[in-house]
């Protein structure tokens, strides 16, 4: 692609589309074949501010939060509309900006994307509150209200996705939105936020300001201007947003990482449990919070699934992320890449067996081999650490209390998994386990109605999704109108 192929994207701030005002730009790559898509105007402090206030006003004065809720859920049912009608175009953009295999994004990113927005217009006319009787001569009542202005910071891995799971029930809420996607993958947000001008948003209802995290997104989440931040991403950031966010007091939702135990008893439906377990490892080349990259085998069966994941994972299909048959796509980038393989060298000197994979494939593209160890526990880098790769556990137990006790032995609290035909055994370990979602006989399965998050922490605080992210994004106000006759 030469220079003159390569289109410049600007950042969406008010109802305008503006290069940054440092005139910095930076440029989003294809993993798959290491090529330029676009260059991205790269904002600082001064472009965050021209866009908080944006959404300031547009919160402070309308019409966003003073609109009939009616009509701000026709407004995003239009834009859900309008995302439907660029469905293919939307799915091959997310393929290139993060090297996901088309085949995953059309059956899982974008109709996740599209029902989140569908759900959550639905909810704007149906948020209430509550009449308290405290007295006879007061009528007391309890408002449900917009909480204000919204940061949003999304990760890479899911960008439209993580996007969408903060922006539509905020929106819906009646708030406003500052929406930072990673610089890795910035193209999918700013042509949905194309979309959302065209369907009616008022300006500064919906900014959009790709870039690194350590400028814009500390910009962000440290403005006085800021009353709500909702974060997907790392520990490590989501901690530090903690710490600077902290001067202002803001709300703050964070989904952070996971080392999600997947336990497979001996009584367990071993083909199932073994696709379940490749699925749970390699889908989306690793690049999943929740994935189930600690695998506990019972001891009885730990030999054979291990034989069974091992040939599965060697015939898992590798590359261009456009092909059909494609199962895993490449890393995001060179750096993610090194950070995997460094995992591999870790596991390797740390006295973990290496099963197959664990190598970088030839040519161009951040391309890695499918990778399972054996003989893993909980004191090494690859049982505790998040990988964020293809990189599969192996661990052995003997019985339900040593597993429990594996699978809560971590920092993590996001999923969990367990395999059995016991019904006694499923509810009662599903009860022990130390995590906010806990699969039964399944591996990954989630809904947009459903609540997602950790219980505290290297998996964060709060909950996206379903009707608990309502609480993310709305405050209570009590009204206490006096009924006493006046002397």
């Amino acid at each position: 692609m030469t220079p003159t192929q390569v289109p410049h994207r600007r950042l969406l701030i008010g109802s305008e589309w503006r290069d940054s005002l440092s005139g910095r730009t930076f440029e989003t790559v294809d993993p798959a074949t290491e090529e330029v898509l676009a260059t991205v105007a790269e904002p600082d402090a001064a472009d965050i501010d021209l866009a908080v206030r944006a959404a300031r006003t547009a919160f402070d004065r309308g019409p966003w939060s003073t609109m009939r809720a009616a009509e701000r859920a026709r407004m995003l049912h239009r834009w859900a509309a309008l995302i439907e009608a660029h469905q293919e175009e939307l799915v091959l953009l997310e393929s290139h900006d993060a090297g996901k295999p088309v085949a995953a994004v059309r059956r899982q990113d974008y109709p996740t994307v599209l029902d989140c927005l569908e759900y959550y217009a639905g909810w704007c006319d149906k948020i209430t509150g509550d009449v308290v009787p405290v007295r006879p001569d007061a009528l007391t009542y309890v408002r449900r209200v917009p909480v204000g202005v919204v940061a949003g910071i999304v990760p890479w891995n899911f960008p439209l996705m993580n996007a969408m799971w903060k922006m539509a029930p905020a929106l819906a809420c009646g708030c406003t939105v500052v929406m930072k996607p990673a610089a890795e993958t910035p193209l999918s947000a700013l042509r949905v936020g194309e979309l959302a001008l065209e369907a009616g948003l008022p300006p500064g209802v919906l900014n959009i300001l790709p870039g690194p995290g350590p400028g814009p997104g500390m910009a962000l989440v440290t403005h006085p201007g800021i009353d709500k931040i909702t974060f997907t991403g790392s520990p490590a950031v989501g901690k530090l947003i903690m710490e600077r966010a902290a001067v202002n007091v803001p709300r703050i939702t964070l989904e952070l990482g996971g080392k999600s135990p997947n336990i497979v008893f001996d009584d367990a439906d071993l083909d199932a449990a073994v696709r379940a377990a490749t699925a749970g490892v390699f889908f989306n080349s690793g690049q999943v919070c929740s994935a189930g990259t600690r695998i506990l085998v019972h001891e009885a069966i730990h030999d054979e699934f291990t034989a069974r994941l091992v040939e599965r994972a060697k015939n898992l299909k590798v590359g261009d992320p456009r092909a059909a048959d494609t199962y895993l796509g490449p890393l995001v980038s060179q750096k993610q890449l090194d950070r995997v393989l460094g995992y591999v060298e870790r596991g390797l000197s740390e006295g973990a067996t290496l099963r197959s994979g664990g190598s970088r494939l030839a040519g161009p593209g951040y391309y890695m081999e499918p990778t399972v160890f054996s003989d893993v526990d909980n004191t090494m880098a690859l049982g505790r650490e998040e990988i964020f790769g293809p990189v599969a556990s192996v661990m052995r137990f003997t019985d339900d209390d040593e597993a429990v006790a594996m699978a809560n032995d971590s920092p993590y609290s996001l999923a969990a998994a367990l395999w059995t035909n016991d019904l006694t055994r499923a509810h009662t370990v599903a009860g022990r386990i130390r995590a906010g979602t806990v699969w039964v006989n399944t591996y990954g399965q989630s809904d947009n109605r459903l609540p997602w998050g950790g219980l505290g922490g290297d998996s964060g605080v709060g909950r996206d999704l379903g009707s608990s992210a309502l609480e993310n994004f709305t405050d209570r106000r009590t009204v206490w109108v006096s009924l006493a006759p006046r002397r």
